[in-house]
């Protein structure tokens, strides 16, 4: 079973389940992923699925921000919600020591010493974490920290 036609039997659930939150989050992700299926003009692979899904989260992150500095903790709630629904269908996100880890054995492999290979050394973390999805903005900092 795809990730998309797991994403529309889930949907089905939560109507039967009458669980609103979920079956409106899951809902905006369909919407999301046909607008993209539209653009591409074919089907979109698990692994496009995946990179649109972890584009979601991300604008919830940066939404959730924006709302605390606000002071809309309902809104934020609201987002947070979201992100949980949606991070189901990704794969396991990597931990900071598994970045931290992976930062070093890159540092290694390239031999990255100074800021301006910072590039290098990022791309990487990235390859060595895989099957997992990670956070760019933490991935950048921790790299940076090493190479400063």
């Amino acid at each position: 079973m795809s990730l998309y036609d797991r994403i529309v039997a889930d949907i089905t659930d939560a109507m039967r389940a009458r669980n609103a939150g979920r079956l409106s989050t899951l809902r905006m992700v369909k919407a999301n992923l046909m607008n993209r299926q539209i653009e591409k003009g074919g089907e979109l692979t698990d692994e496009e699925i995946a990179k649109a899904l972890q584009s979601l989260v991300k604008q919830r992150r940066d939404s959730i921000g924006q709302y605390e500095k606000a002071g809309r903790s309902d809104l934020a709630e609201k987002e947070a919600a979201e992100i949980e629904h949606i991070e189901i269908y990704l794969p396991q996100s990597a931990t900071a020591e598994d970045i931290v880890e992976a930062v070093a054995e890159a540092m290694a492999d390239t031999g990255a010493s100074s800021i301006k290979e910072m590039g290098v050394v990022m791309k990487a973390v990235m390859t060595r974490l895989g099957g997992k999805t990670a956070d760019g903005k933490m991935v950048s900092e921790a790299v940076r920290a090493k190479l400063t």
